[in-house]
Formats: C-alpha cells, structure tokens, sequence
C-alpha cells in the first residue's frame, strides 16, 4: 500500500496528550506546518531553507 501525500509528525518535544502541538510534513521542495487540533485547515508551507532558519532561531531563543 501506498501512502498519499506528505507525512506528518509532531515535535519530540509535543506533551502526551498532545495539546498545543504542531505537525510538521517534509518534502525536498517544501516544509508543510500544521495545527495538530485542526488538521483540516489551514497549513503554511515554507522552503526548506526558511525553515531551517526558523528552527535556529528558536533554538537560539529557546528558555
């Protein structure tokens, strides 16, 4: 079987019950990012590289 289109995954840091969270979906040409409490709307897609920049911001700023 198959599986269409992207797969999605929470972050490691994502408590169990899995509230607050977004999901993340990686291709070689976009990052989707998602609400995991929504998952049918809305969804903001970057490039790989705009995510990469956001994810060392983060970091950088992280408490």
């Amino acid at each position: 079987m198959s599986r269409i289109g992207p797969e999605w995954f929470k972050s490691s840091y994502s408590g169990g019950d899995g509230d607050n969270c977004v999901e993340v979906a990686v291709t070689s040409q976009v990052v989707h990012v998602r609400d995991s409490k929504d998952r049918e709307g809305g969804q903001l897609s970057v490039t790989p590289a705009a995510w990469a920049d956001f994810v060392a911001f983060a970091k950088a700023v992280e408490l």
